[in-house]
Protein backbone atom coordinates (compact mmCIF):
# COMPACT_ATOMS: atom_id res chain seq x y z
CA UNK A 1 0.00 0.00 0.00
CA UNK A 2 1.24 3.48 -0.84
CA UNK A 3 0.30 7.02 0.15
CA UNK A 4 -2.37 8.83 -1.86
CA UNK A 5 -3.06 12.53 -2.29
CA UNK A 6 -5.53 12.56 0.61
CA UNK A 7 -2.76 11.65 3.02
CA UNK A 8 -4.14 8.12 3.24
CA UNK A 9 -3.22 4.89 1.47
CA UNK A 10 -3.97 2.89 -1.65
CA UNK A 11 -4.37 -0.85 -1.13
CA UNK A 12 -1.48 -3.12 -1.99
CA UNK A 13 -1.95 -5.88 -4.56
CA UNK A 14 -1.78 -8.65 -1.96
CA UNK A 15 -2.55 -9.06 1.73
CA UNK A 16 -1.68 -11.76 4.25
CA UNK A 17 -4.35 -14.44 4.64
CA UNK A 18 -6.11 -13.88 7.95
CA UNK A 19 -6.89 -17.53 8.62
CA UNK A 20 -9.69 -16.66 11.02
CA UNK A 21 -13.43 -16.20 10.45
CA UNK A 22 -14.24 -12.68 11.65
CA UNK A 23 -17.07 -12.48 14.17
CA UNK A 24 -19.62 -9.78 13.44
CA UNK A 25 -20.72 -9.57 17.06
CA UNK A 26 -17.22 -8.41 17.99
CA UNK A 27 -17.02 -6.03 15.03
CA UNK A 28 -13.87 -7.74 13.75
CA UNK A 29 -12.07 -6.22 10.76
CA UNK A 30 -8.40 -7.21 10.81
CA UNK A 31 -5.84 -4.72 9.54
CA UNK A 32 -3.74 -6.63 7.03
CA UNK A 33 -1.83 -4.07 4.95
CA UNK A 34 1.81 -3.96 6.00
CA UNK A 35 2.34 -0.39 4.82
CA UNK A 36 -0.45 0.85 7.06
CA UNK A 37 0.89 -1.20 9.96
CA UNK A 38 4.32 0.36 9.43
CA UNK A 39 2.80 3.84 9.27
CA UNK A 40 0.98 3.30 12.56
CA UNK A 41 4.12 2.06 14.30
CA UNK A 42 6.03 5.02 12.87
CA UNK A 43 3.39 7.39 14.28
CA UNK A 44 3.55 5.76 17.70
CA UNK A 45 7.37 5.72 17.65
CA UNK A 46 7.61 3.21 20.51
CA UNK A 47 10.76 2.78 22.57
CA UNK A 48 11.96 -0.53 24.03
CA UNK A 49 10.93 0.33 27.58
CA UNK A 50 7.54 1.91 26.78
CA UNK A 51 4.52 0.48 28.58
CA UNK A 52 2.36 -0.45 25.61
CA UNK A 53 -1.24 -1.63 25.96
CA UNK A 54 -2.91 -2.89 22.80
CA UNK A 55 -6.70 -3.09 22.78
CA UNK A 56 -8.05 -5.75 20.45
CA UNK A 57 -4.84 -7.32 19.09
CA UNK A 58 -6.87 -9.69 16.91
CA UNK A 59 -4.55 -11.83 14.81
CA UNK A 60 -1.47 -10.06 16.16
CA UNK A 61 -0.46 -8.07 13.07
CA UNK A 62 0.13 -4.79 14.92
CA UNK A 63 1.37 -6.69 17.96
CA UNK A 64 4.14 -8.23 15.87
CA UNK A 65 5.25 -4.87 14.49
CA UNK A 66 5.27 -3.27 17.93
CA UNK A 67 7.31 -6.11 19.41
CA UNK A 68 9.99 -5.53 16.80
CA UNK A 69 10.77 -2.41 18.87
CA UNK A 70 9.18 -2.82 22.30
CA UNK A 71 10.63 -5.40 24.64
CA UNK A 72 7.20 -6.27 26.03
CA UNK A 73 3.57 -5.25 25.76
CA UNK A 74 0.18 -5.96 27.30
CA UNK A 75 -2.97 -6.65 25.32
CA UNK A 76 -6.66 -7.14 26.06
CA UNK A 77 -8.73 -9.38 23.75
CA UNK A 78 -12.30 -10.61 24.22
CA UNK A 79 -12.31 -13.38 21.59
CA UNK A 80 -11.33 -16.69 23.19
CA UNK A 81 -10.17 -18.26 19.93
CA UNK A 82 -7.94 -15.29 19.14
CA UNK A 83 -6.49 -15.42 22.64
CA UNK A 84 -5.46 -19.03 22.05
CA UNK A 85 -3.80 -18.07 18.76
CA UNK A 86 -1.96 -15.19 20.42
CA UNK A 87 -0.72 -17.41 23.26
CA UNK A 88 0.67 -19.88 20.76
CA UNK A 89 2.32 -17.14 18.73
CA UNK A 90 3.89 -15.02 21.48
CA UNK A 91 5.69 -16.01 24.66
CA UNK A 92 4.45 -14.88 28.06
CA UNK A 93 7.70 -12.95 28.47
CA UNK A 94 6.87 -10.73 25.47
CA UNK A 95 3.06 -10.51 25.58
CA UNK A 96 1.01 -10.07 28.76
CA UNK A 97 -2.43 -11.10 27.50
CA UNK A 98 -5.70 -10.34 29.29
CA UNK A 99 -8.73 -12.25 28.03
CA UNK A 100 -11.38 -9.66 28.83
CA UNK A 101 -13.93 -7.17 27.55
CA UNK A 102 -12.10 -3.88 26.95
CA UNK A 103 -15.15 -1.93 28.14
CA UNK A 104 -14.83 -3.57 31.56
CA UNK A 105 -11.05 -3.83 31.70
CA UNK A 106 -9.02 -1.66 34.08
CA UNK A 107 -5.93 -0.38 32.19
CA UNK A 108 -4.10 -0.06 35.50
CA UNK A 109 -3.86 -3.86 35.58
CA UNK A 110 -1.74 -3.63 32.44
CA UNK A 111 0.42 -0.87 33.89
CA UNK A 112 1.05 -2.92 37.02
CA UNK A 113 1.77 -6.08 35.02
CA UNK A 114 4.34 -4.22 32.91
CA UNK A 115 5.77 -2.40 35.92
CA UNK A 116 5.33 1.05 34.39
CA UNK A 117 3.94 4.32 35.67
CA UNK A 118 2.36 5.39 32.37
CA UNK A 119 0.83 3.48 29.50
CA UNK A 120 0.80 4.15 25.79
CA UNK A 121 -2.48 2.73 24.52
CA UNK A 122 -2.92 1.56 20.92
CA UNK A 123 -5.42 -0.45 18.94
CA UNK A 124 -7.65 -1.13 15.98
CA UNK A 125 -10.91 -0.58 17.86
CA UNK A 126 -14.17 -2.31 16.95
CA UNK A 127 -16.50 0.35 15.59
CA UNK A 128 -19.40 -0.77 17.78
CA UNK A 129 -17.61 0.05 21.05
CA UNK A 130 -15.24 2.86 20.08
CA UNK A 131 -17.13 5.85 21.53
CA UNK A 132 -17.98 4.34 24.95
CA UNK A 133 -14.48 2.88 25.22
CA UNK A 134 -12.79 6.22 24.51
CA UNK A 135 -14.91 7.90 27.17
CA UNK A 136 -14.24 5.08 29.65
CA UNK A 137 -10.48 5.51 29.18
CA UNK A 138 -10.72 9.12 30.40
CA UNK A 139 -10.96 7.80 33.96
CA UNK A 140 -7.49 6.23 33.62
CA UNK A 141 -5.80 9.23 32.00
CA UNK A 142 -3.48 9.88 34.98
CA UNK A 143 -1.68 6.64 34.08
CA UNK A 144 -1.81 7.15 30.29
CA UNK A 145 0.63 9.19 28.22
CA UNK A 146 -1.02 8.94 24.81
CA UNK A 147 -3.33 6.84 22.67
CA UNK A 148 -3.18 5.89 18.98
CA UNK A 149 -6.32 4.30 17.58
CA UNK A 150 -7.54 3.12 14.22
CA UNK A 151 -11.21 4.10 14.12
CA UNK A 152 -14.10 4.70 11.79
CA UNK A 153 -13.29 7.92 9.89
CA UNK A 154 -16.62 9.47 10.84
CA UNK A 155 -15.85 8.98 14.54
CA UNK A 156 -12.39 10.54 14.17
CA UNK A 157 -13.90 13.51 12.34
CA UNK A 158 -16.29 14.01 15.25
CA UNK A 159 -13.52 13.79 17.84
CA UNK A 160 -11.25 16.38 16.17
CA UNK A 161 -14.07 18.73 15.04
CA UNK A 162 -14.08 22.42 15.92
CA UNK A 163 -17.13 24.43 17.05
CA UNK A 164 -19.42 25.45 14.22
CA UNK A 165 -18.95 22.34 12.12
CA UNK A 166 -21.57 19.65 11.56
CA UNK A 167 -19.29 16.99 13.08
CA UNK A 168 -18.78 18.91 16.34
CA UNK A 169 -20.73 17.34 19.17
CA UNK A 170 -20.76 15.59 22.51
CA UNK A 171 -17.76 13.38 21.73
CA UNK A 172 -15.71 16.37 20.50
CA UNK A 173 -16.28 18.31 23.71
CA UNK A 174 -15.71 15.46 26.15
CA UNK A 175 -12.49 14.16 24.60
CA UNK A 176 -10.95 17.53 23.71
CA UNK A 177 -11.37 18.60 27.33
CA UNK A 178 -8.88 15.90 28.36
CA UNK A 179 -6.73 15.30 25.26
CA UNK A 180 -4.97 17.04 22.43
CA UNK A 181 -6.42 15.21 19.42
CA UNK A 182 -5.08 14.84 15.89
CA UNK A 183 -6.18 12.94 12.79
CA UNK A 184 -2.98 11.44 11.37
CA UNK A 185 -4.06 9.72 8.14
CA UNK A 186 -6.95 7.94 6.42
CA UNK A 187 -7.10 4.19 5.84
CA UNK A 188 -9.42 2.73 3.14
CA UNK A 189 -11.63 -0.36 3.57
CA UNK A 190 -9.37 -2.50 1.36
CA UNK A 191 -6.71 -2.44 4.07
CA UNK A 192 -8.79 -4.80 6.21
CA UNK A 193 -9.89 -8.42 6.07
CA UNK A 194 -12.85 -8.46 5.84
CA UNK A 195 -13.15 -4.88 4.53
CA UNK A 196 -15.61 -2.64 6.41
CA UNK A 197 -18.16 -0.58 4.49
CA UNK A 198 -16.70 2.71 5.68
CA UNK A 199 -13.37 4.54 5.63
CA UNK A 200 -11.14 4.51 8.69
CA UNK A 201 -8.52 6.87 10.10
CA UNK A 202 -5.72 6.87 12.65
CA UNK A 203 -6.21 9.17 15.63
CA UNK A 204 -3.60 10.42 18.08
CA UNK A 205 -4.79 11.44 21.56
CA UNK A 206 -2.21 13.01 23.86
CA UNK A 207 -3.30 13.46 27.47
CA UNK A 208 -3.37 17.14 28.43
CA UNK A 209 -0.94 18.08 31.18
CA UNK A 210 -3.67 20.33 32.51
CA UNK A 211 -7.14 19.17 31.50
CA UNK A 212 -9.73 21.84 30.82
CA UNK A 213 -11.81 20.28 33.61
CA UNK A 214 -11.17 17.59 36.23
CA UNK A 215 -14.68 16.17 36.54
CA UNK A 216 -15.87 14.04 33.61
CA UNK A 217 -19.29 13.46 35.17
CA UNK A 218 -20.19 17.15 35.40
CA UNK A 219 -19.07 17.74 31.83
CA UNK A 220 -21.19 14.84 30.57
CA UNK A 221 -24.15 16.16 32.55
CA UNK A 222 -23.96 19.51 30.74
CA UNK A 223 -23.05 18.30 27.27
CA UNK A 224 -25.68 15.55 27.00
CA UNK A 225 -28.77 17.82 27.19
CA UNK A 226 -27.02 20.45 25.09
CA UNK A 227 -26.66 18.12 22.11
CA UNK A 228 -29.89 16.16 22.61
CA UNK A 229 -31.55 18.56 20.15
CA UNK A 230 -28.47 20.02 18.52
CA UNK A 231 -30.24 21.98 15.77
CA UNK A 232 -32.45 23.92 18.16
CA UNK A 233 -31.36 27.25 19.63
CA UNK A 234 -30.14 26.88 23.19
CA UNK A 235 -32.81 29.29 24.49
CA UNK A 236 -35.23 26.35 24.32
CA UNK A 237 -32.83 23.56 25.28
CA UNK A 238 -29.68 24.25 27.28
CA UNK A 239 -30.51 27.62 28.88
CA UNK A 240 -33.66 26.40 30.70
CA UNK A 241 -31.75 23.32 31.87
CA UNK A 242 -28.95 25.49 33.28
CA UNK A 243 -31.28 27.98 35.00
CA UNK A 244 -33.31 25.19 36.59
CA UNK A 245 -30.07 24.15 38.30
CA UNK A 246 -29.05 27.65 39.36
CA UNK A 247 -26.25 27.93 36.80
CA UNK A 248 -25.47 31.35 35.34
CA UNK A 249 -25.14 31.00 31.54
CA UNK A 250 -23.02 34.15 31.33
CA UNK A 251 -22.61 35.56 27.85
CA UNK A 252 -24.24 32.61 26.08
CA UNK A 253 -26.51 33.97 23.37
CA UNK A 254 -29.97 32.44 23.29
CA UNK A 255 -29.90 32.17 19.52
CA UNK A 256 -26.74 30.03 19.62
CA UNK A 257 -26.83 26.31 18.93
CA UNK A 258 -25.01 23.63 20.89
CA UNK A 259 -22.55 23.05 18.05
CA UNK A 260 -21.42 26.70 18.21
CA UNK A 261 -20.35 26.66 21.87
CA UNK A 262 -16.64 26.12 22.63
CA UNK A 263 -15.17 23.29 24.66
CA UNK A 264 -13.90 25.86 27.18
CA UNK A 265 -17.41 27.28 27.69
CA UNK A 266 -18.89 23.84 28.29
CA UNK A 267 -16.15 23.20 30.84
CA UNK A 268 -16.94 26.49 32.61
CA UNK A 269 -20.61 25.51 32.85
CA UNK A 270 -19.67 22.06 34.13
CA UNK A 271 -17.51 23.59 36.86
CA UNK A 272 -20.49 25.69 37.97
CA UNK A 273 -22.67 22.59 38.06
CA UNK A 274 -20.14 20.75 40.19
CA UNK A 275 -19.78 23.69 42.56
CA UNK A 276 -23.54 23.98 43.05
CA UNK A 277 -23.94 20.21 43.45
CA UNK A 278 -21.30 20.14 46.19
CA UNK A 279 -23.23 22.77 48.17
CA UNK A 280 -26.61 21.05 47.92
Amino acid sequence: MSADRRGGFRPAATRPVAGHVARKRFGQHFLSDRSVLAAIVNAIAPKPDDGLLEIGPGLGALTTELLHVASRLAAVEIDRDLCERLRRRFSDERLVLFEADALRFDPLLAADALGVRQLRVVGNLPYNISSPLLIALVASRARIRDQHFLLQKEVVDRIVASPGGKSYGRLSVILQAFYHVELLFDVPPESFDPPPRVDSAVLRMTVRERPLIDDLGSLQAVVTPAFAQRRKMIRSTLLPWLRDRGIEPGALAGDSRAEEISVETYCDLARQLRSISSIL
